[in-house]
C-alpha cells in the first residue's frame, strides 16, 4: 500500500500488485497497481479505489488516514472491478458519502455493489464540485474504454485524475515516472495499445476536453504518476490516435423489398464518407455481378445486406455470396447486415456464407472479446425502416470499422 503525498492534502491510497496479473486476456508480466487518491479537504473526498481482491485491505489501510464515515464523496471515474472493486468493501463503512459519477455509471454501480439506496450526485461535461479547498472539474470521456467513463481534474493543485487513461501496467517501487530509473514510454506505448487503441476514435474526446487546462501532474489508476514532460504523454496519445492510412475502400452490397435495407445501405455509405473512406454502393438485382465482384477485390471492407423474406435472402444476392467463398479475400473485413420485420434470417444466412471466405468477419462476439465494446453489434439488424436509435446502431458499426481501416498499419 502507499501513503504518498502529491499535493497538500491530496495522498495516494492504493495497491501494488506485484504479482503476474491475468487482465484482459493478458498476463501482466511487471504486474501494475492500483491507484486511488484521497483529498483531506473540508469535504474528504476519495477518487477510484482498487481492485475488488484487495478491498479489504484497501479499507483498512485508508482507514489509517481517514475515518470511512467522514468520507463525503467518492468519486468513480470508472466501473470497471479493478478501478471500483473497492467499493464492495468501503461502501458498508463510508456511508455518509455521496458517490459521483457519470448517468451511465449510476445503474452500473448500484447493480454491482447493492447500492440502490445511497446517494448518487450525477455530473456532466464541464461540471464542477467544491470539496472545500479545492474544486473538482469533471471531463465526459465516453468509451475511453467503456460508456460511463470520466477524468476528473483539480483545479487548484493542477492534477488530472484520468483513471485508465494514461496509464502504464508496471508494480513500481518508485511512483514518479521521472524517478523510475529508466524510461517508461515503451511501458506507456505498450499499454495504449493494449486497453486504449481499440477505442482510439474516442481519444479526440479527451484532447478536446484537456484543451484550456493547466495539467501539472497526471495521476492515473495503474502506474507511473507523470509530473514531468506531461505533454509529451499528451502528444503521445494524439500521435498514435491519428488517421493513419488513406485511400480505403469499402464496398456495400444489398437487396432490398420496401427499400429500408437500402436505406441502411445509404446510411453506412454516408458514414464512411464522413471518414473519408470511399464507399461504393451496389443494388446486387440492379447491377451487374461482374462489376460487384471487381469492386469486391479492391476493397478493404466488404458488406453484405438483405431483407428477409420467408425466412431466406431475396434477389440475387446468393449468386454472389456463392462466388465470394470461391475468391481470396485475405485481409479483407467482412460484415453482414439487413432490414427485416418478423424474424430476419436472411441476415444470418449472409454471416454464414461470409465466414466461409477468409475475410475478417466482424461479429458482436468478437468485438466484446477483443475490445469490450458492448455497443457495436455484428451483424447490423435493423428492424423495419431505421429510425434514431436503430441509426446510432448502424453509425456505431460502421465507425467501428472505419477506425479498424484507418489505423492499419
Amino acid at each position: 500500500m502507499n501513503h504518498i503525498t502529491l499535493a497538500e492534502n491530496t495522498y495516494l491510497v492504493g495497491k501494488n500488485d506485484t504479482r503476474e496479473v491475468p487482465f484482459h486476456r493478458l498476463i501482466l508480466a511487471k504486474g501494475t497497481t492500483y491507484n486511488a487518491y484521497l483529498l483531506k479537504t473540508e469535504k474528504p473526498t476519495l477518487i477510484d479505489t482498487v481492485d475488488m481482491e484487495f478491498g479489504r485491505e484497501f479499507v483498512e489501510h485508508l482507514s489509517e488516514l481517514i475515518d470511512p464515515t467522514e468520507l463525503h464523496y467518492i468519486v468513480i471515474n470508472h466501473t470497471e472491478p479493478d478501478h471500483s472493486g473497492g467499493m464492495a468493501a468501503l461502501a458498508g463503512r463510508a456511508t455518509n458519502a455521496i458517490i459521483v459519477c457519470t448517468e451511465p455509471a449510476v445503474g452500473e454501480l448500484k447493480e454491482m455493489y447493492k447500492m440502490h439506496n445511497r446517494e448518487f450526485l450525477v455530473v456532466k461535461d464541464g461540471d464542477t464540485l467544491d470539496i472545500g479547498g479545492k474544486t473538482l472539474l469533471f471531463k465526459e470521456t465516453p468509451y475511453l474504454h467503456t460508456e460511463e467513463t470520466m477524468i476528473t481534474y483539480c483545479v487548484e493543485d493542477k492534477i488530472l485524475f484520468p483513471c485508465d487513461i494514461f496509464s502504464t501496467h508496471v508494480a513500481n517501487t518508485e511512483i514518479f515516472a521521472d524517478q523510475a530509473g529508466f524510461d517508461i514510454t515503451d511501458d506507456f506505448i505498450g499499454y495504449y495499445n493494449a486497453i486504449i487503441h481499440p477505442h482510439r476514435r474516442y481519444v479526440r474526446t479527451l484532447i478536446n476536453a484537456l484543451e484550456g487546462l493547466d495539467v501539472q501532474m497526471i495521476a492515473p489508476s495503474h502506474g507511473y504518476i507523470l509530473r514531468d514532460e506531461i505533454q509529451k504523454y499528451i502528444g503521445l496519445y494524439a500521435t498514435m490516435s491519428a488517421d493513419n492510412v488513406n485511400d480505403k475502400k469499402v464496398t456495400i452490397v444489398y437487396t432490398t423489398i420496401r427499400s429500408n435495407t437500402k436505406k441502411v445501405a445509404n446510411h453506412l455509405q454516408r458514414i464512411f464518407e464522413e471518414n473519408n473512406i470511399q464507399a461504393t454502393v451496389f443494388n446486387a438485382d440492379k447491377c451487374e455481378k461482374s462489376d460487384i465482384l471487381a469492386s469486391i477485390k479492391e476493397a478493404d471492407a466488404v458488406f453484405i445486406g438483405s431483407s428477409t423474406k420467408y425466412a431466406d435472402m431475396i434477389g440475387n444476392l446468393e449468386e454472389v455470396l456463392k462466388d465470394l467463398v470461391e475468391m481470396d479475400l485475405e485481409g479483407k473485413i467482412g460484415a453482414a447486415f439487413g432490414s427485416y420485420g418478423w424474424s430476419g434470417e436472411a441476415i444470418e444466412v449472409i454471416q454464414d456464407y461470409l465466414m466461409q471466405t477468409n475475410m475478417n468477419v466482424q461479429s458482436t462476439s468478437h468485438v466484446i472479446k477483443t475490445t469490450g465494446m458492448t455497443h457495436v453489434e455484428f451483424p447490423v439488424r435493423v428492424r423495419f425502416s431505421p429510425k434514431d436509435e436503430q441509426l446510432k446502431k448502424i453509425e456505431h458499426s460502421a465507425t467501428f470499422v472505419a477506425d479498424l481501416l484507418l489505423s492499419a498499419v
